[in-house]
């Protein structure tokens, strides 16, 4: 297929590109641009990272996983094009000279890029912009100190890309929900790519052929977020950066899961839409939408349902999804109840969950009045915990009074045992949880980051 993209501030045109060639293999061997490194080609090391701007705005995003069609009508920067036309340098690369934020530098490149990212959008936040970027040798303190003083120096004429925000809508790369409607139902066999982040690494790791690929990013209008006196709709292609956002004044415990499951760079890739229709059991967005009794919208053709999320989820593997239907967008109600979400990783940032919980649970004069409580990593799909929200309602909100719920999780769950944790830490840590939650709202420390003497 043909692909038409700014690269470094000049137009260029891919005439053969395959629907699967990551953006990552075509810079080095196809174009000889060797600062775009290849770590660990899952997008977790940040070494391939490139800024991508689009009619949106711009974004850090791993060249590992990016496919090139993605690119149509965009322009990319890859640490080549940081550095003006005359060879100008860019201020983060003058600062991580000055700063010493260099040692082996394979790591570099990305890093520099992530910065310029962050310098352009003028987002202080350096510790969460570089937490999907590693480095093996230099040490951050360095590296963050170039980002601080880089920060007051004005952004370079050059790195203002003029993009075609128009594209190209052939039936691969439809431009609107109705467009790809028609598009899957000639085609329900296709694969839908919305972020790549999980397609991927199909590619990457499990060396899969995906030849019949439906692009979703041209859909602008699944990119909407509809926001209401009583709820927020996301379209199923709104990036995960933006949910964080636009969730945060609401549920901020919800919002800081968000930031810990993925770095900047994968964050902005990912949709919410994309986290919940390819139905793993340890997704992290399921469980918070759940519990806050979140609605999904379905669509195939011109035929539309909605359904509750919790309802989606069938087994393992199994989502209750037609051949022909996407998910077309999802709705959570806003409200006054303290929802709290906890994620449990061997790492804390960027990592996939063992146990994650959510916690819907209201309380009137001490008492239990109603829960919603959802885990993912405790069956073969997110879901949730009906016996304990059950021995919940009506008892006292004490320490004693949660004790049945956290023995009533074990007839709601039989979790597995694998490589990221045995059934019975599982199960432990869900009810620590619970206690977690009750430890919250009577004013106990519980940070877990928290150091004591």
């Amino acid at each position: 297929m043909e692909i038409s993209f700014l690269l470094n501030g000049e137009r260029v045109t891919v005439a053969d590109a395959a629907p699967t060639e990551t953006l990552l293999d075509w810079l080095r061997e196809r174009r000889g641009l060797k600062g775009t490194k290849e770590g660990c080609n899952e997008g977790d090391c940040g070494a391939c990272t490139v800024m991508v701007t689009d009619a949106t705005g711009r974004k850090a995003l791993n060249a590992c996983i990016l496919f090139l069609p993605q690119l149509e009508g965009k322009a990319v920067r890859t640490v080549e094009g940081l550095s003006g036309p005359q060879g100008e340098v860019h201020p983060v690369q003058q600062a991580l000279v000055d700063h010493h934020g260099s040692q082996c530098g394979f790591c570099t490149p990305g890093i520099a890029v992530s910065m310029a990212v962050a310098h352009a959008d003028g987002d202080a936040a350096t510790d969460d912009r570089l937490a999907g970027n590693l480095c093996r040798c230099t040490g951050y303190a360095p590296i963050i100190r170039a980002a601080e003083a880089a920060a007051q120096d004005p952004v370079p004429d050059w790195m203002n890309d003029r993009v075609d925000a128009r594209g190209d809508h052939a039936p691969h790369r439809p431009g609107s929900a109705d467009a790809l409607a028609a598009a899957y139902l000639a085609d329900p066999d296709a694969v839908l790519v919305a972020g790549a982040t999980d397609v991927g690494l199909w590619v990457t790791k499990q060396l899969r052929q995906v030849d019949k690929v439906i692009f979703l990013d041209g859909c602008a209008d699944l990119k909407n977020i509809e926001e209401t006196g009583t709820d927020i709709r996301f379209g199923a292609m709104v990036d995960m950066n933006r949910v964080r956002a636009a969730i945060a004044p609401l549920y901020p415990s919800y919002a800081e899961m968000i930031r810990r499951y993925g770095s900047y760079q994968v964050r902005g890739a990912a949709t919410i839409g994309g986290n919940i229709a390819n139905g793993s059991p340890i997704g992290d967005n399921p469980p918070a939408l759940i519990a806050l009794g979140a609605t999904l919208h379905l669509r195939k053709g011109d035929v539309r349902r909605s359904l509750p999320v919790q309802d989606f989820f069938i087994d393992y593997g199994k989502q209750d999804r037609a051949p022909g239907e996407f998910v077309e967008g999802v709705t959570i109600p806003k409200q006054a109840g303290p929802l709290k979400v906890y994620k449990l990783s061997k790492r804390f940032d960027q990592d996939i969950s063992a146990v994650c919980g959510a916690f819907n649970i209201l309380v009137e004069d001490g008492t239990v009045t109603a829960a919603r409580i959802a885990f993912g990593g405790m069956a073969g799909t997110p879901k949730r915990a009906t016996e304990a929200e059950a021995a919940l309602i009506g008892a006292p909100w004490t320490e004693a009074g949660i004790a049945a719920a956290q023995a009533a999780m074990a007839e709601d769950f039989r979790p597995l045992s694998d490589m990221r944790a045995s059934a019975a830490y599982r199960l432990g840590t869900a009810q620590a949880m619970l206690m977690r939650a009750w430890a919250e709202d009577t004013g106990l420390e519980t940070n877990v980051l928290g150091i004591a003497s």
